[in-house]
């Protein structure tokens, strides 16, 4: 298989790919890393035919022609010069093609006439314009294309009214183009397709590229874009992910990634927008708190919202696989739950964050985050504070024994999934073992032992360890700590605690300490990806 050079990259080597018949590559990254300029040196260095086909450029009138051997506006020029019949007045590449297209029928039809007389004549061989047509009416049944003195017309089969070419909708001009141009690349051609998802609605967006790639299965092809529907609706791709545009040295910070790698779309967003460390977290991008104040606290990440605890934990794993191909750290966050220190401490040294609390609503709980309120607002922070401990600890104390079967149950869980993942002879074993499991795990010695636990938390007035064991969003309404403060509810004190951050005055740094040491960060004012965490005890 035949090689292209790439462009040249920062250090001044150059990266090669296979091409050949059916090929796919896409190059991809953000708004402003300098895709289009190495589509063009792409191009300019090619050593083997090379097509553009952008429907942008096609649509509107440019001053400047694609002057590339064998394209639309070279071979609208030549025909021009060689027949009368052409005009010389067709400004846009969406036009020409067209003309092109009627041409190309026309000199086939007066071919096929004179080399024939009129007993010998076989069947018309097919055009261009016969293979776009084919294509349109599977792509959109029910409409008509129609040949009319010199002109393509369209039709829907419910009526008999016609209309031309520029009565088309953008996208509708767009696929005509596309379809009609990829049939003048040359034989063997590299077709560079620049936004292919342009005009496009994503739900005929991939339909139609399998008809263009099938239309000249002899070509390579080249998608430059930053679409990611347009990148999840192809596959078996080699993706080129360029990074930046070094204009003085004109080269490139790039790098092609490896076939096949699994990336999710959210993934693909991150790789290509991020310029600092990433961080995943859970929670609905729009609504949760979780998106709403992890960016404002950790500042120097890139903060992504990924919805599941899984898909936080995969996509952390995932990215850091590809160290080698990016220049970013990434770490995720999930809530504690009912996780144990072992389960926390697994995934710490997975790069995952994992807080001292049990969940998000716990941290808008914690003692100096309630202070730096209370201050805010006028109020007496120790009287403040001293009023919402005692809450939660009452509150926890009638939750007690409810917490502790529900700690038991976790526990439980996790432990039989260890124990019944082994292998048996036959199935006697296995039930032999699923019974002893019970006396193995003991789940009332557990209950009893998280009884004591939390009884003694609550004797002790140990208010950071009722935080980390207690999942109970009433939480907040609960302990009246918006009205201690002097606010009207529970949403009231969240939409505070945002807008400190916000402001970042003194209070937002004493908030934003408290959040980071809650997640065993050792120092908060190092740089993200400097951030170690403190080892567990």
């Amino acid at each position: 298989m035949a090689t292209l050079l790439l462009p040249p990259k920062l250090d001044g080597s150059r990266d090669k790919l296979n091409y050949g018949p059916g090929r796919r590559i896409i190059i991809i990254g953000a708004n402003g890393a300098g895709k289009s300029r190495f589509t063009d040196r792409f191009i300019a260095d090619a050593e083997v035919p090379a097509f553009r086909l952008s429907a942008l450029n096609a649509l509107y009138h440019r001053s400047d022609d694609d002057n590339l051997p064998g394209s639309i506006d070279v071979l609208y020029r030549e025909c021009m010069a060689n027949s009368p019949i052409m005009k010389d007045n067709i400004d846009t590449r969406f036009e020409r093609v067209c003309s092109l297209l009627i041409y190309e029928e026309l000199i086939n039809l007066l071919s096929h006439k004179a080399s024939h007389d009129s007993k010998s004549r076989g069947p018309l061989p097919e055009s261009k314009l016969d293979r776009v047509i084919r294509a349109w009416q599977e792509v959109f049944p029910g409409n008509r294309v129609l040949r009319d003195q010199g002109r393509i017309l369209f039709s829907r089969e419910t009526t008999d009214d016609t209309y031309t070419t520029m009565r088309l909708s953008d996208g509708e001009k767009a696929v005509l183009y596309y379809f009609g141009a990829v049939q003048f690349a040359p034989q063997n051609a590299v077709v560079f397709v620049d936004s292919p998802g342009m005009f496009l609605h994503p739900s005929i967006m991939s339909a139609i590229w399998d008809k263009v790639e099938m239309m000249r299965p002899d070509c390579t092809w080249v998608y430059t874009t930053h679409e990611m529907e347009f990148l999840t609706s192809r596959h078996g791709n080699q993706v080129i992910w360029v990074r930046y545009f070094d204009s003085a040295e004109v080269a490139w910070d790039y790098v092609v990634l490896p076939p096949g790698a699994e990336m999710s779309e959210e993934l693909y967003l991150t790789l290509v927008g991020a310029r600092k460390p990433v961080l995943f977290i859970e929670g609905d991008p729009q609504r949760s708190i979780d998106a709403k104040l992890y960016p404002l606290v950790f500042t120097n990440y890139t903060v992504r919202s990924l919805g599941s605890c899984n898909k936080v934990i995969e996509a952390t794993r995932t990215f850091n696989d590809l160290n080698l191909f990016h220049h970013l750290d990434s770490h995720g966050i999930v809530d504690r739950d009912r996780r144990d220190e072992n389960e926390v401490g697994y995934l710490r040294d997975k790069k995952i964050f994992v807080p001292e609390v049990a969940e998000i609503e716990n941290i808008l709980m914690l003692e100096d985050v309630i202070r730096a309120v209370a201050r805010r607002h006028g109020r007496k922070e120790d009287r403040v504070f001293e009023h919402v401990k005692r809450s939660i600890l009452k509150q926890f104390h009638s939750d007690i024994r409810q917490q502790a079967l529900l700690h038991t149950r976790h526990r439980v869980k996790r432990m039989m999934e260890y124990r019944i993942d082994g292998r048996f002879p036959d199935i006697n074993k296995l039930e032999e073992h699923i019974r002893n499991i019970v006396y193995e795990i003991r789940p009332r010695d557990l209950y009893e032992k998280f009884c004591r636990e939390f009884n003694r938390y609550v004797a002790e007035g140990d208010y950071a360890s009722v935080l980390k064991v207690y999942n109970q969003k009433s939480m907040l309404s609960g302990s009246n700590v918006a009205g201690l403060c002097g606010l009207t509810n529970k949403n009231a004190y969240i939409e505070d605690i945002i807008n400190i951050l916000k402001e970042n005055g003194p209070d937002a740094e004493r908030i934003r300490r408290a959040i980071i040491r809650c997640f065993g960060i050792e120092d908060a004012s190092a740089p993200a990806p400097d951030m170690k965490v403190i080892e567990d005890d």
